[in-house]
């Protein structure tokens, strides 16, 4: 009888062109496959919670997959997984689930984090971790930016192209959470859903406003008339990652 097996998976997508799967081969989603092939020798399709860009890390992405049996307990295939792919991806954890449960659709939400080194100097070990901003941010200015996010609106002006049109882009926001340690700025988003790039361009919208270079007013343009104003700084991928999916 088939099985259905949830993961929870971390990576570093530095070295990964992404989630999705690709021709070359070289995403988290194709690593994935491959593992399970070499453990099974059978082609098993992985499912995930959702796409993460190049570059985009992931702390508890999620996952499931088809099986066609349960000859493995859970924790066999953690070991087995973890044992076949590359120390940039870890499943932290999997277990037998319903045949209902779906990790895209049962999805129910998501937290994304994205983070910023605000000084002239980057230590070594934030390098592909953060978004290096050399100039000083009026941080009072980026963090009333980021409060403008919380609750229900049309980020249509906070939405990138991915090669056709999105026929709802409203979304919600529950929490927007900004902090600052030193020079270490944290932005926490948790919504019932994003758009493509929208965490991106959200991050850059912020930083732009704690720069100085766009207002408070212009922010709310984007909301306002989204044809019109439409966020134009997308924030590098390195600072970027999944947090956690609702279910």
């Amino acid at each position: 009888m088939a099985a259905r097996l949830k993961l929870t998976i971390a990576y570093d997508g530095a070295p990964f062109a992404g989630w999705q799967s690709q021709v070359h081969g070289n995403t988290v989603q194709d690593r994935l496959e491959k593992a399970f092939h070499e453990i099974t020798r059978q082609k098993i399709r992985v499912h995930g919670a959702g796409r993460t860009d190049t570059g985009v890390h992931a702390l508890a992405q999620c996952a499931h997959v088809d099986l066609p049996d349960k000859k493995r307990t859970a924790q066999r295939w953690l070991e087995a997984l973890n044992g076949t792919l590359p120390a940039t991806i870890r499943v932290l954890r999997c277990r037998y689930v319903a045949q209902t449960f779906h990790a895209r659709f049962s999805a129910r939400g998501k937290i994304y984090r994205y983070r910023v080194w605000n000084a002239p100097v980057l230590p070594p070990l934030e390098a592909g971790r953060v978004w290096h901003v050399h100039s000083p941010l009026d941080w009072d200015r980026a963090a009333r930016a980021a409060d403008a996010f919380t609750g229900r609106h049309n980020f249509a002006g906070f939405a990138a192209n991915r090669g056709h049109a999105e026929t709802d882009t409203t979304r919600t926001l529950r929490r927007v959470l900004a902090k600052k340690q030193g020079p270490l700025c944290t932005f926490e988003f948790d919504g019932d859903g994003f758009l493509y790039r929208m965490v991106r361009l959200m991050a850059g919208a912020i930083v732009q406003c704690g720069a100085g270079k766009m207002t408070h007013a212009d922010l709310l343009e984007q909301f306002r008339a989204p044809r019109v104003h439409r966020a134009r700084v997308a924030a590098p991928a390195a600072g970027l990652l999944l947090v956690r999916v609702y279910y």
